[in-house]
């Protein structure tokens, strides 16, 4: 049995529905925001969600390719692990474990981060937590000229959390954010889990698993 099967997910989904009711979203972008907010119990991210034009078809493709999944903290990666090994066997890195200490001046995320991005410039970059991450990979990318996959940008807190989903905003490459303060590990995996259901979808249709998304 797959998670979308199961009896508790199933019935928490219904409950999502009739408690959003109506709503300006599209069926895979609802999908996402569905995932988020049944992990989270917190409704106000259907309209805190943003996606650049593409985004979702880029990291269906990006994921059914076998890119590399990079992920800030290690809370991200067990989020994930499971369902993406039981899919399509991405690689997962965690840019903590690329930055054994922090050069001077940054943290030990962004300075993995930025490792990260030398090996992988191609992959899929997941933040969930650290914001001087997600504005260190902007700065990248400006720099070098080289975009992800996809960037999900939703990290958590007071401090730079905001001007770095802001500055993802500007970027033009495909991205999922979450606007304002709220985010976090199990945000970012959430999105993760829901594209890999419609990624695994899309090659093998069946009513049952599409009611389920």
């Amino acid at each position: 049995m797959n998670d979308l099967d199961h009896p508790i997910v199933t019935a928490s989904f219904a409950i999502i529905d009739r408690e959003v009711g109506s709503h300006g979203l599209d069926p895979a972008e609802y999908a996402i925001a569905r995932r988020v907010i049944h992990s989270t119990a917190d409704f106000e991210f259907l309209d805190l969600l943003r996606f650049s034009p593409g985004a979702i078809a880029a990291g269906i493709t990006a994921l059914q390719n076998h890119q590399p999944i990079i992920v800030d903290v290690t809370m991200v990666r067990q989020g994930i692990l499971s369902k993406v090994g039981r899919r399509f066997q991405n690689p997962i890195f965690t840019a903590l474990d690329f930055a054994p200490t922090a050069e001077p001046g940054k943290t030990r995320t962004e300075t993995g981060i930025l490792r990260c991005f030398d090996k992988f410039p191609q992959g899929i970059y997941v933040i969930g937590n650290a914001p001087t991450a997600l504005l260190a990979l902007c700065n990248a990318m400006t720099t070098t000229g080289q975009k992800p996959a996809l960037i999900i940008g939703v990290p958590v807190g007071f401090v730079q959390v905001e001007e770095s989903k802001t500055r993802l905003a500007t970027m033009d490459l495909p991205y999922i954010l979450t606007t304002g303060r709220k985010g976090g590990s199990p945000v970012a995996a959430a999105i993760v889990n829901a594209l890999l259901n419609l990624a695994t979808l899309t090659l093998n249709p069946s009513p049952r698993e599409g009611e389920g998304l």
